[in-house]
């Protein structure tokens, strides 16, 4: 069926049309797409909120006062501050639908736009995918790095402030941070098995997944025997390799960083081990996603040979996919990374 004309109207309906259809699988698509995500998602820690200035995660820090006492002794009543809360700001992040003048032109029937803006809004999937990864992994180099969400190797360290709290003033406020070095295959399960214990507490108060990137994971496979290569079999069913260590699942993921934080390396490795009580995801509800109207008539500038730059318009449209949120923490110590390992000659 042919339309009559191209009202901006209706490429907006039928755009929020085909957006209704498809972002159940977009959101599924990109959340379980990569191993972290699908651990964020799998253990409740994708939380959505209605709004705020800024994203709140209360802290306990300290143990409260207590006291033995017999029959009538009196309890003494002894207020302690125990808790504080860590503040992220929020971030934003979009993916853009353009439509050329041209492409317009070229599919002028309900059927051919429909699958023009499928095809627009993969490619937008494909690139979120990609990008709130690295972001996550704090492997992403862009030059608005910046602005996007926080990265593990921020947020899983020992130095670095987060949540606006400085662990150098607040130690409680430090994660097991551990540079591993050159080591054979004991020295790295001796490793692991250090920063686990340190950041777990007697109980079952402790790391449920660890990250790593291609070299680490072989780098530990070899240090198994084929009899101990147990797998998680659940997470090995979505298609995620895994290894277990002390049954907690291992992961590789192309866009963890290596030896040096923030890089990816195929020579060094680090280990992130996390616990999900305490890291995880915090999206805004209402732009979880959200597409917005086809904006008309864009502006952009051309420079003249005398430097000056002249208004113009552009022969486009273009819709924006957003998300706001935030990678966020509320006890640092509970996490642990260990960065630089490398397998001795």
């Amino acid at each position: 069926m042919a339309l009559a004309n191209h009202e901006p109207t209706t490429w907006d309906n039928i755009l929020s049309t085909t957006f209704h259809n498809y972002r159940k699988s977009l959101t599924d698509n990109i959340w379980n797409s990569r191993p972290l995500l699908n651990f964020y998602m799998s253990k409740g820690r994708l939380r959505t909120v209605s709004g705020g200035i800024s994203i709140v995660e209360p802290l306990i820090y300290a143990e409260g006062e207590t006291q033995a006492y017999s029959g009538y002794d009196p309890v003494l009543v002894n207020p302690v501050d125990t808790a504080t809360a860590a503040q992220y700001n929020w971030k934003q992040i979009a993916a853009t639908i353009a439509i050329s003048g041209l492409e317009e032109a070229q599919n002028n029937s309900k059927e051919m736009i429909v699958n023009l803006l499928e095809a627009k809004i993969m490619q937008a999937e494909d690139t979120l995918k990609t990008r709130i990864n690295q972001m996550l992994f704090g492997t992403y180099g862009g030059a608005d790095a910046v602005l996007g969400f926080t990265g593990l190797d921020v947020l899983v360290d020992d130095t670095a402030p987060a949540g606006g709290i400085d662990p150098a003033t607040n130690t409680w406020w430090a994660s097991q941070s551990i540079t591993g070095g050159a080591v054979d295959g004991a020295g790295l399960e001796a490793v692991l098995r250090g920063a686990y214990n340190n950041a777990s507490d007697a109980g079952n108060d402790r790391v449920d997944a660890l990250f790593t990137n291609a070299y680490g994971f072989g780098f530990y496979e070899s240090t198994l025997t084929p009899q101990v290569r147990y797998t998680d079999t659940a997470k090995a069913n979505l298609g995620f390799q895994n290894l277990m260590f002390k049954n907690v699942p291992m992961f590789w993921d192309f866009d963890c960083s290596g030896g040096t934080e923030g890089t990816v390396s195929d020579t060094t490795a680090s280990y992130y081990g996390l616990n999900s009580k305490y890291v995880g995801l915090t999206i805004h509800s209402d732009r979880n996603f959200k597409q917005s109207k086809f904006t008309d008539n864009l502006s952009g500038s051309v420079t003249e040979g005398g430097g000056s730059a002249t208004a113009s318009a552009l022969d486009a449209r273009v819709s924006f996919i957003t998300t706001f949120g935030e990678h966020t923490t509320r006890n640092r110590r509970r996490n642990f990374k260990i960065v630089g390992v490398s397998e001795t000659p």
